[in-house]
């Protein structure tokens, strides 16, 4: 795979002297102790022996685990989300976020991104981190219209929101292509059997979501991982736009399920045809029809389920 590129958005990662020196930023997979329990020779259905003696307590030891952090997303000095995200590719995500939650139009909008540690003490957690975005006027000035109605917004979509007339689930229409609705089932299954390998941060520490994206030939170019699902999303989408790839012809591949915020994000990015490992809900299967988008679900080689398209 490319390595990140910034092209276009100036980014940097840094602290800001103010205070206490803040806490250094995890990497994407910490160390935890653990003990590990085994049961001797117990199989599958099998009854324990309350006679028997205990085992001896396993000792403690240092294992893998997915980072998990706090991530302030602030634009023009104004604190607009706090998503809880693996400390990795922060520069795509919050350049992804701005795009496909519809704050920025355009890569362009956005005039560059630093990325700051903080002391996570007060929330109680050991690290936090604050990205700065400096947006163009117009988009802030949009933002800041806009903040009553997306107050409260988390990666599920609608938290906050008070009202069944404050819902707003209509997806903006893909520009259609050829290829996507001849797309055969092949493609998109080699694109899945190719993800494993790559995902390189689950296989150390389990607990994280990939999102990929691939040539209409099934081949894949890219891969981020992430602790949420939508987050990945947004790397991926950050990533494609920072190296000046959004108009690019391709799709998109998940480890999760389809939920309908994934749709939604997909369908403002003019992304045609969202494949994942597991079965989408219903509105996600909706939203993929009205926005003419192809949703293939429960992609597990051999088979998969084409759902919408």
């Amino acid at each position: 795979m490319p390595p990140p590129s910034a092209a276009g958005v100036p980014a940097q990662s840094g602290t800001e002297p103010a205070g206490d020196e803040p806490a250094a930023l995890p990497g994407p997979v910490v160390a935890r102790a653990v003990q590990r329990h085994a049961a001797a020779g117990l199989v599958p259905g099998a009854s324990v022996d309350a006679g028997a003696s205990p085992l001896p307590a396993p000792a403690w030891q240092d294992d893998a685990v997915a980072a998990e952090v706090p991530v302030a997303l602030v634009f023009n000095g104004l604190s607009h989300a706090v998503m809880m995200a693996t400390p990795s590719d922060l520069e795509e995500f919050a350049l992804g976020f701005a795009l496909s939650e519809g704050l920025i139009d355009t890569p362009a909008d956005c005039r560059g991104i630093e990325v700051f540690s903080r002391d996570g003490a007060e929330a109680g957690v050991g690290a936090a981190c604050e990205v700065h975005l400096d947006i163009a006027p117009r988009c802030f000035a949009r933002l800041k219209e806009r903040r009553r109605a997306l107050a409260g917004r988390t990666g599920c979509g609608l938290c906050g929101i008070d009202s069944l007339q404050a819902l707003d689930l209509v997806p903006e229409r893909v520009a259609q292509r050829p290829w996507v609705a001849a797309l055969p089932a092949a493609a998109v299954l080699r694109a899945v059997a190719a993800m494993p390998p790559l995902q390189v941060l689950n296989a150390a520490a389990g607990a994280l979501h990939a999102a990929a994206w691939a040539t209409p030939d099934g081949e894949l170019t890219d891969l981020l991982e992430d602790v949420g699902r939508h987050n990945a999303l947004d790397k991926l989408i950050g990533r494609l736009a920072a190296q000046g790839r959004s108009g690019e012809e391709g799709f998109v591949v998940m480890s999760s399920r389809a939920s309908y915020e994934l749709v939604r994000k997909c369908a403002r990015r003019d992304i045609p045809l969202l494949a994942t490992v597991s079965a989408p809900t219903s509105l996600a299967v909706d939203l993929a029809g009205q926005a003419g988008m192809v949703l293939w679900g429960l992609c597990r080689p051999p088979r998969a389920v084409r759902y919408a398209g």
